[in-house]
């Protein structure tokens, strides 16, 4: 019975380590610059040659600029990821900074790759994420300017600016490039459209209003 447990138990590692050395790794050299020229397919950006790295791949200016909250939503992503700053391919890191009207949201959204800290920089927001089914908890509460909070990565999360005035936050994830699904744009702006009766019976509303939600998208 015991040695029956030995071999369980080393069946067991072998497979969390082949698990582990199956994730991503850590990068190989000091830094990987985007060569967004490149026409090698990886997993990422190819890099460029290493002697050819200036401080502008490593540099993004304007992150102190208020982001235009004069839309549908009232809020305004400034993203800070390997698209704006070539240094951060293979680093596993990115930052945004969110401008909101007051009552504007950052509507419901997931990052598919990326666990989200965000910080409030000033206002008050009330956040929040939904976990996965079956339980599909709501985990909320409202942020005042320093505070923190983590949305944990692929859950469904928002915030809102619940605040006298304009509300700025900071936020950092854990990819070069964390990816963004905002639910409502991509079950109603599908292109082309997911078939109206899916829609209706997923939702559980009549045709002629999905096809109305549809068409603001």
């Amino acid at each position: 019975m015991a040695a029956r447990v030995n071999v369980l138990l080393l069946a067991s590692l072998a497979m969390l380590f082949a698990y582990a050395l199956a994730s991503d790794s850590s990068p190989l050299q000091d830094f990987c610059v985007a060569d967004p020229m490149s026409t090698v397919m990886v997993n990422g950006l190819a890099c460029k040659e290493p002697e050819k790295a200036r401080a502008n791949d490593f540099f993004f200016s304007g992150l102190n600029v208020a982001g235009n909250t004069s839309n549908a939503v009232g809020s305004r992503v400034t993203a800070v990821n390997v698209a704006q700053i070539p240094g951060l391919n293979t680093l596993g890191i990115s930052l945004v900074r969110i401008d909101y009207a007051q009552w504007g949201i950052n509507p419901p959204h997931t990052h598919p790759r990326a666990t989200e800290i965000l910080t409030v920089l000033e206002g008050s927001l009330e956040v929040g994420f939904v976990t996965s089914n079956p339980e599909n908890r709501h985990i909320t509460t409202v942020l005042k300017k320093g505070d923190v909070f983590v949305f944990p990565v692929g859950l469904v999360h928002y915030q809102r600016n619940v605040g006298l005035g304009n509300a700025v936050a900071i936020a950092g994830l854990n990819s070069q490039n964390p990816g963004v699904i905002t639910i409502a744009n991509a079950v109603f702006g599908a292109n082309p459209e997911i078939d109206r009766d899916v829609l209706a019976k997923a939702f559980q509303l009549e045709k002629n209003v999905i096809a109305y939600e549809q068409s603001k998208f």
